[in-house]
């Protein structure tokens, strides 16, 4: 009676304690794994910075495992709440936020908080949910009111400004607006109309984003001021060579060459250890990741969890692609972290609620299967 209790006990809690979709975190760990070794070297001079990566990634593990027991259908009544609840708080910063560093990003509620980390989240949870409501009445119009659901917080967020996560929140929605099935040809009016609309977009930039630009195509026009960021990375990037210099013997960034790199610029300084091998490696990482999470799209039951995952993962891609562009100064610096490498509670927080997510769609599809 009593071993048949038990396997009842493991069966009602199986469900809740199994809830990592196998292949996925395996991807995860080595990702994690590799930045606590990276963290361990570009932190040595910061004390607790490892600490506080381990913290981090603790909390991050414990938002993936909640938000893995969630189901897309709880997901799916979630998304218009948050949506409201993310362009609220974004009006409130504009109102009335703090002020750091030259940006009204944060808003005082006790503690900071950054409302437009959670817009990376909310906008493809409610395009996602607006494309369902659609599921086969998708009409042209259906397309600019998803424009427009877009536009507000994107703007918002602009203004703080913030042209990182402007971009970043973009294109989550872009995504989720392409994979609801925008035709090829509406993509390219896009591109057109977007590249006719250079010079305005140029003319409303800010002085500093004028600047990364123009430090992008020529940085040793101010090597000593603007464009020493850049060159000490790509220095840093290509003294690396094919196996690397080694774990701790990074002489740009423990010499304090390279700003910020337990940050944005971390790829910079695992690129100078562990060379074009380890490069490698980590795209390769970054690779399976994103295979997987368009596999569990792929296999996703509803249209909603389709896009949704779909989104996320692209947006996984994004952070990266962009991350390493800016380092090996091929993208302008626009603040992006390298994800689950970068430290950054915050958005630790985001990635880790975004691959739980994931989580949540590849276990409830099997839930059902079963």
């Amino acid at each position: 009676m009593r071993i048949n209790e038990r396997r009842s006990l493991w069966r009602r809690m199986k469900p809740h304690l199994l809830v990592f979709d196998a292949p996925l975190a395996m991807i995860l760990f080595l990702l994690l794994a590799t930045s606590m070794i990276t963290m361990y070297s570009a932190g040595i001079e910061y004390p607790g910075r490892l600490e506080g990566q381990i913290r981090n990634t603790m909390v991050a593990f414990v938002v993936m495992w909640a938000a893995a027991l969630v189901p897309p259908q709880t997901l799916m009544r979630l998304a218009v709440p948050i949506y409201t609840v993310g362009v609220t708080l974004l009006v409130a910063v504009f109102l009335f936020g703090i002020v750091k560093k030259g940006a009204r990003r944060w808003l005082y509620i006790g503690f900071d908080i950054q409302p437009s980390e959670i817009m990376k989240i909310a906008m493809p949870l409610m395009l996602a949910w607006y494309f369902h409501q659609k599921a086969g009445m998708v009409r042209w119009h259906s397309f600019i009111v998803a424009a427009m659901l877009l536009a507000v917080p994107v703007g918002l967020i602009q203004l703080q400004p913030d042209l990182g996560t402007s971009l970043l929140v973009l294109s989550a929605g872009l995504y989720v607006i392409f994979l609801a099935g925008l035709s090829w040809k509406a993509l390219f009016g896009l591109f057109i109309a977007g590249a006719a609309a250079l010079p305005v977009a140029w003319s409303l930039m800010h002085d500093y984003q004028r600047d990364r630009v123009l430090t992008l195509i020529d940085p040793t026009k101010d090597p000593l001021g603007k464009g020493f960021h850049i060159i000490q990375s790509v220095i840093a990037i290509g003294s690396g060579g094919i196996a690397g210099k080694g774990l701790l013997k990074g002489t740009q960034s423990h010499l304090e060459f390279v700003p910020e790199h337990t940050t944005d610029f971390i790829f910079s300084i695992y690129s100078e250890e562990f060379g074009l091998i380890g490069i490698l490696g980590l795209i390769l990482i970054y690779l399976l990741l994103i295979g997987r999470g368009l596999m569990i799209a792929a296999n996703a039951p509803t249209l909603f969890a389709r896009l949704l995952a779909g989104a996320i993962t692209m947006a996984f891609f994004t952070y990266a692609f962009v991350n390493m562009g800016m380092v090996s100064g091929i993208l302008p610096v626009v603040g992006v972290p390298l994800p689950f490498m970068s430290y950054g509670g915050t958005a630790f927080v985001t990635l880790g609620l975004g691959a739980g997510i994931l989580m949540s769609i590849s276990l409830h599809r099997k839930l059902v299967q079963t």
